[in-house]
């Protein structure tokens, strides 16, 4: 537990310092994924322990620019250009597995890159996670 807090406070001073780089750095261009990222299928199995640790990454990582719900309306996202996703949407049902692992992976500015920061599993737990956001919004 005290591994969470200390990388939740990391995570926030992470976002917090991305709001200045956000700023000055806006997208403007459509965020690509690679051909072969699009049709690649999560390798988990969705079961409640994936998806409660999922949970429990998002929180960590994920909350401080996405928020607790997935809006897109955390502590830092008033700041960030471009504005975080909202996770909740109907939209990122039309994403891909493949897609958000690969925009959890390789980042872009102001969303920082996981691939080192977390193996790859956790980053396919956090896909599953993902994907319980956006069903939510269906009802």
């Amino acid at each position: 537990m005290k591994h969470l807090s200390i990388t939740r406070f990391g995570s926030l001073l992470i976002a917090f310092s991305l709001v200045c780089i956000g700023r000055s750095m806006a997208q403007s261009k459509p965020w690509t994924v690679p051909k072969e990222y699009a049709s690649l299928t999560n390798p988990n199995t969705n079961n409640q322990q994936e998806i409660k640790e999922g949970k429990t990454l998002y929180t960590a990582y994920c909350t401080p620019c996405h928020g607790d719900k997935g809006k897109g309306d955390g502590v830092a996202a008033a700041s960030l250009t471009p504005k975080p996703a909202d996770h909740s949407s109907p939209t990122m049902i039309n994403e891909t597995d493949g897609n958000l692992f690969y925009k959890i992976t390789e980042g872009r500015t102001p969303m920082p890159q996981f691939k080192t920061t977390l193996t790859e599993k956790q980053r396919w737990e956090l896909v599953l996670y993902i994907r319980t956001l956006c069903k939510t919004a269906k009802k």
